[in-house]
């Protein structure tokens, strides 16, 4: 089963991300934390498969954040999709995201991506080792 992490500063998101990532099959952490040094220890802790990145999160930036799981060697494998209400992606990107969706987004469209940075993410490790 695989592990995914909200990192996301509004319930309301929270609840309906967890219950889709749910109905998924996969195993979610949200984790309660204040501080941005907090978050990646317990990224680091969980090690999840995917993680879903807010750009503007209550306790700092989600682009800093993402840029600090990409320092961690342990964490070369997670994939991170970063949402925002703002169109972002190059910024996202740059900072290390594997992908973007700007809020409102479907449910579905959320799932595919999912699906196709897990997916990707798959492919290039399977390439490493040949």
């Amino acid at each position: 089963m695989s592990k995914a992490m909200i990192i996301e500063d509004d319930p309301g998101m929270v609840s309906l991300l967890t219950t889709l990532l749910n109905m998924e099959g996969f195993v979610v952490r949200t984790p309660k934390n204040n501080q941005l040094e907090g978050l990646l220890s317990a990224i680091l802790e969980e090690h999840p498969q995917i993680a879903l990145v807010d750009v503007n999160l209550a306790m700092g930036s989600g682009l800093d954040l993402v840029r600090a799981i990409r320092h961690e060697p342990e964490l070369k494998d997670t994939c991170i999709i970063m949402t925002s209400g703002l169109h972002l992606m190059k910024e996202c990107i740059k900072a290390g995201a594997d992908d973007f969706i700007q809020k409102p987004f479907m449910p579905d469209d959320l799932i595919k991506l999912i699906h196709k940075t897990i997916q990707q993410s798959m492919d290039l490790q399977q390439k490493e080792k040949e």
